[in-house]
Formats: C-alpha cells, structure tokens, sequence
C-alpha cells in the first residue's frame, strides 16, 4: 500500500493577504515564488511551494468577515510517483471516496478529496524537479492559469496499469483549464 512520502504544502484563506505574506516570511526566511491580487505562494526550502495564500478580500468580496471564512483551505501530501498516487486513488475509490478536484497544476498531479468534517485534503505527486517547477511557477504560463487543468485520475489509471511511463503519466494534460473563480472549494 502507497503512503505519502512527505507532508508538502498548508494553504490558508485570508483577508489579511499582505499580513499573512509578511508573516510568513518572517517565520520561516520564505520567498515569495509567486504572487498576483488573488495568490500568493512562498518556499523557504527545496519545495517548490510551502505555503499558500488565497485573498478572500479580491475572491470573496464583500463577505462578511467571519472567522469561518479565513483558514486552512487545505493540505497537500506527496506521494513517490504517479503510480503510488494512482493505486491509492483505486484503493479509496473502491471503498467510495473519491476525490472532487482532480486537477494537474503543472507542477504537480493532484486529488483533492474532502474528510467527513469537510476538511480538504491534497494527495498529489510531483510532476518535474523543484528547478523546473521553481521556474515553472515563475512563468508566464502559471501566471496566465495558476490552477491548471482538468485531469482524468480513471485514464490516468488505465495508462498506469497498462504500462504508461512516470514521464507520460505526468505530462501536461490536453485538457480544459480548471473553472474559475475557485469553483473546486477555494472559498469558504
């Protein structure tokens, strides 16, 4: 049975974006990796991203303010390879927990499933080496779609079982770019 390898990223909910920025930064010594109005993503390590930071006041305007509404959004953990993230999505698919995201964000392949209080969880692989996916997140091609896109986690298996490499499981996939605003539970 897949275990995840490592504990990879916290993101948090804020209407404080530039406080929890800055913050963040002074704890840790983090970087900021990238940032835009909406996002924000620091690294203080050999991760390409530790933490990051949802703006609620641009992506949730006008919300009321309650504490319920700032957060943790979720939690990532990083399984070996494609295949031992597939073989768990097959493992929890047959005992009826599914992911509600599954989503390629370019540097990662990702499932994101919810727990039965709702919390959000990521499983999720590393698609490139940190070089690559430091240089990728500095892009313009994850600043024009920083979610990425739709994934097939059922095709994905298929081409694992029938012998796909690490390499063609992980490629980019042909696909829409995932919906914005944050329909897959970026908001409170």
């Amino acid at each position: 049975m897949a275990k995840p390898k490592r504990l990879a990223h916290v993101v948090y909910m804020t209407r404080r974006f530039d406080e929890m920025i800055a913050w963040y930064r002074n704890v840790f010594e983090a970087d900021v990796v990238h940032q835009d109005p909406a996002l924000a993503f620091l690294a203080y390590d050999d991760e390409h991203h530790r933490f990051a930071f949802a703006n609620l006041a641009l992506l949730k305007p006008g919300g009321d303010g309650a504490t319920a509404e700032v957060g943790v959004n979720h939690i990532a953990f990083t399984y070996a390879s494609a295949g031992d993230l597939l073989e768990t999505y097959a493992r929890l698919k047959a005992v009826g927990i599914e992911p509600y995201w599954p989503v390629h964000h370019g540097m990662t392949l990702s499932l994101y499933y919810r727990d039965p209080d709702s919390n959000r969880l990521e499983l999720q692989v590393d698609a490139m080496p940190v070089d690559a996916a430091n240089a990728y997140i500095a892009s313009p091609a994850f600043a024009a779609n920083p979610l990425g896109f739709v994934a097939n986690p059922d095709a994905l298996l298929a081409a694992h079982r029938a012998g796909a490499s690490e390499q063609e499981l992980l490629s980019m996939p042909d696909s829409e770019p995932t919906p914005l605003p944050f329909a897959h539970g970026f908001t409170a």
